[in-house]
């Protein structure tokens, strides 16, 4: 089954992050990632910036394009992991290994299977 750990964060997290060294957060995403590839659960991985983001939404039929990432919550997506995994308890396992995860909630979401052609 394959599973997305979405990651968030807020302002506090990156502080926090970046006060214990960006340099050794980094070095556990590549060790957790290696790690995964070698097991054959990694599927994907990116951070994401919010440089450049934007929230559309549809209003009477009209576009609306603002400044984003914010859609009104606390924290905001940073980054995914798409991992292949046998269980939910196993994504649970992979999600409380990222260096995020004392510092901000880990989502995990079951991947629907794609639609037919």
């Amino acid at each position: 089954m394959k599973y997305m750990l979405l990651i968030y964060g807020n302002d506090e997290t990156w502080d926090a992050l970046h006060a214990k060294g960006i340099d050794g957060l980094m070095e556990q995403h590549r060790k957790l990632s290696a790690e995964l590839q070698a097991s054959g659960e990694f599927v994907d991985g990116l951070g994401l910036t919010t440089a450049n983001a934007r929230v559309v939404r549809v209003i009477d039929g009209v576009p609306a394009v603002t400044d984003g990432p914010f859609t009104e919550a606390k924290e905001v997506l940073a980054g995914y992991y798409v991992v292949d995994c046998d269980s939910l308890e196993r994504a649970a396992e992979i999600a409380a290994r990222l260096p995020e995860a004392p510092y901000s909630p880990i989502e995990i979401r079951e991947l629907m299977d794609p639609l037919p052609d």
